[in-house]
């Protein structure tokens, strides 16, 4: 018979620091919900409140180590549905027409491919759904990289007495930080779907089947203020949208090439310990305000290295090649538009300041969407399509190694030239390597009678 006299061995660690946790969740301690619903970027209502209670608490039990970014899409989408207008029948109507027309134009200035997929209306929730599973994956690499750093920093800074407690408590803690992230992501996310007017707007192909996209509600509210016609509004922005999701398809390399190029920046970034230690030091668990403002303000990240401002090169001039070609391909095919050139003032300036819930995600993640060099880009390509025609313009998407550099953006007239002359049935200009290459084949193969 088992002796049930024997004293008991002492608290877990890991349960004593799971008792105090619970205690701040079911309001027995001094810590008030509303100021961790602040620090999780939330409103201070009760819905939100209780939601991130519930939340906390699901963490607390699952406690495993990676991020449960189902929080992200369940913010997103209630964030995105407060305020949301399904489209009426006569505006679905209006955007079916412009997304014809607009193919019908497009035919006529590029040679890339025709979507086989009819493009979609969506409601800002459905815009969420649809685009989460990227942004989770651009996010995760910093998400991870936060939760560990504040993990291990609060675990060093825990006074001695409390070294035991908060060791066996990691798990918990990475597991908690990771759903506040989680959670932030979902919030800008969710109000990135009031910004934007398509699939396409934000330069990065979010949607995974190179699916064309417009909000409806957004469009609208896009036309508002404008001295423009609503369907020129409409047949604009629906032009930009197709040649954005044609040029995915056209070039199926183009979307995995530019996101591991952004995921692969993503994991260059790391997380200043210095100033998570000067805020665990300071840490007040009643007053979590400061460490969501360094969250959200990109304090956390420190200045990029030189090798990261080199990939962020890399994947700038990619992303101005992107929209400065949908830009002239845009502007072409509307010239039958009266308003065209005011409705392209507006998307430039929509693109040059960028949304409040675009600058959120960018310092949330340490990464801008908007390239710098897209008037550099947009020249080039008209430049090209100037000199050599529309047809060998685009077919210089169909290798990563034909498309332009840097270089050309700073000076299109090499590229120009080298185009031209091929045009004509020149032979092309070899660089050093290939000239190099050529004379040592050239060599190999004059020996080699002599060798019989």
């Amino acid at each position: 018979m088992a002796d049930d006299s024997r004293p008991e061995e002492g608290h877990n660690p890991e349960d004593e620091f799971r008792d105090m946790l619970r205690d701040i969740l079911s309001g027995k301690s001094s810590i008030d919900p509303s100021q961790l619903a602040g620090a999780a970027g939330l409103p201070n209502d009760p819905a939100s409140i209780a939601a991130l209670m519930s939340q906390l608490q699901g963490a607390l039990r699952g406690g495993g180590d990676d991020i449960n970014w189902d929080i992200a899409l369940s913010q997103g989408q209630e964030r995105a549905a407060a305020g949301a207008l399904s489209p009426t029948p006569k505006e679905r109507a209006e955007l079916d027409q412009a997304f014809h027309i607009a193919a019908l134009w497009l035919d006529e200035v590029i040679s890339v491919a025709e979507l086989t997929a009819s493009p979609r209306l969506m409601t800002r929730r459905e815009w969420v759904t649809a685009t989460m599973p990227l942004w989770t994956q651009l996010a995760e690499p910093v998400a991870t990289s936060i939760s560990d750093s504040l993990t291990r920093v609060l675990t060093e800074q825990a006074p001695e007495e409390l070294q035991g407690m908060m060791a066996g408590a990691s798990q918990v803690m990475r597991s908690i930080g990771g759903t506040l992230f989680a959670m932030q992501l979902g919030q800008v996310v969710g109000q990135l779907a009031s910004e934007v007017v398509s699939g396409g707007d934000v330069g990065i192909p979010l949607l995974s089947d190179q699916q064309a996209a417009l909000l409806p509600q957004n469009v609208a509210e896009f036309g508002e203020g404008l001295d423009v016609p609503a369907d020129q509004v409409q047949i604009y922005l629906a032009v930009r949208e197709l040649a954005h999701a044609r040029l995915f398809r056209h070039s199926r390399w183009l979307r995995l090439h530019l996101i591991s190029s952004i995921t692969e920046f993503a994991r260059g970034i790391h997380i200043d310990s210095s100033r998570l230690e000067e805020l665990a030091e300071g840490f007040d668990p009643a007053n979590p305000e400061e460490l969501r403002e360094a969250m959200v303000n990109g304090s956390l990240i420190p200045p990029k290295t030189d090798a990261q401002l080199a990939a962020l090169d890399r994947l700038e001039t990619m992303l101005a090649l992107v929209e400065g070609w949908v830009d002239v391909v845009t502007m072409e095919a509307t010239g039958r538009l009266p308003k065209a050139d005011a409705i392209a003032e507006t998307v430039k300036r929509r693109r040059a300041s960028g949304g409040p819930a675009e600058s959120a995600f960018s310092t949330l993640v340490g990464l801008e969407l908007r390239p710098r060099r897209l008037r550099e880009a947009a020249a080039m390509w008209q430049a090209v399509t100037d000199a050599v025609g529309n047809e060998a313009r685009d077919q210089l998407w169909a290798h990563p190694d034909l498309l332009p550099t840097s270089a050309d953006l700073d000076a299109p007239q090499g590229l120009v030239a080298r185009l031209t002359s091929s045009a004509q049935g020149a032979e092309p200009v070899l660089d050093e390597v290939d000239q190099a290459l050529e004379d040592l084949l050239r060599d190999d193969n004059t020996e080699r009678p002599h060798e019989q």
